[in-house]
């Protein structure tokens, strides 16, 4: 993996560099929960059966348009939003009506949360069900401030500058004194931008076995200042 001078591997990551944040912001597909977990795979099908259901495609072709929508417009749900007219609750129930046994308990993970000083939130592009049941199955739901989700973004998703404004000014946090951690790089420009350190949660082995190969492009991009496989490992590393 290449990165700029900008860009620190893990281990590079020090205590100091983060004594000054008060609030710390998590994705979470594929960012509190590893991507191996693979768990985003069924809500992943899920989208392509309401695709081929609502447009009456085969599932082939219908995973060709969902993945299109989603490139295009930021989530699935935009783009049928946008293209489709669609109920976005509907779809929302329909997608995360999932088996989230396919999650561990993380007892590791949520000591290293607890032990982080300030706030701490969920900020995702799923609904606030499906954040509380992953949670709630990693043994996490008590270590957070609140989670911040599609519906309280007013179904503007991440990465709209937009998004993060409301994010911000719902919470009063200081972007200078905050952190995020993210599985998408396009989806740490703005708070870059807006003053927060930010932390790109890459594959295990940096590998891209699961998800779109464009997914993972700018890893090495300017906005991000560190990369880590293990976000476990990573927080432990700056306590």
């Amino acid at each position: 993996m290449s990165m700029t001078a900008d860009t620190l591997p893990t281990d590079a990551a020090k205590p100091e560099d983060f004594s000054h944040v008060r609030d710390w912001i998590f994705d979470l597909d594929n960012t509190l929960y590893p991507r191996h977990t693979d768990l985003f795979s069924q809500i992943d099908q899920r989208m392509t059966t309401f695709v081929a259901d609502l447009l009456s495609l085969p599932r082939d072709e219908a995973r060709l348009v969902q993945k299109d929508l989603y490139r295009r417009h930021g989530t699935t749900l935009k783009g049928l939003m946008e293209e489709r007219d669609i109920d976005p609750d509907a779809f929302l129930n329909f997608v995360h009506d999932i088996d989230y046994s396919w999650l561990e308990p993380n007892p590791d993970l949520g000591l290293a949360i607890k032990a982080l000083p300030g706030r701490k939130f969920i900020f995702t592009n799923g609904d606030r069900g499906h954040a509380e049941r992953a949670a709630r199955q990693m043994g996490l739901s008590d270590h957070f401030e609140d989670i911040f989700d599609i519906v309280a973004s007013d179904l503007v998703p991440k990465p709209a500058a937009a998004t993060y404004d409301k994010f911000v000014g719902l919470h009063g946090i200081d972007p200078t004194k905050a952190v995020m951690f993210e599985d998408l790089s396009k989806n740490l420009t703005v708070p870059k931008a807006l003053g927060m350190k930010t932390v790109l949660i890459v594959p295990r082995n940096f590998e891209t076995t699961f998800g779109e190969y464009w997914e993972h492009e700018g890893r090495d991009a300017s906005h991000i200042d560190y990369v880590s496989d293990d976000l476990t490992r990573f927080l432990q590393s700056i306590l």
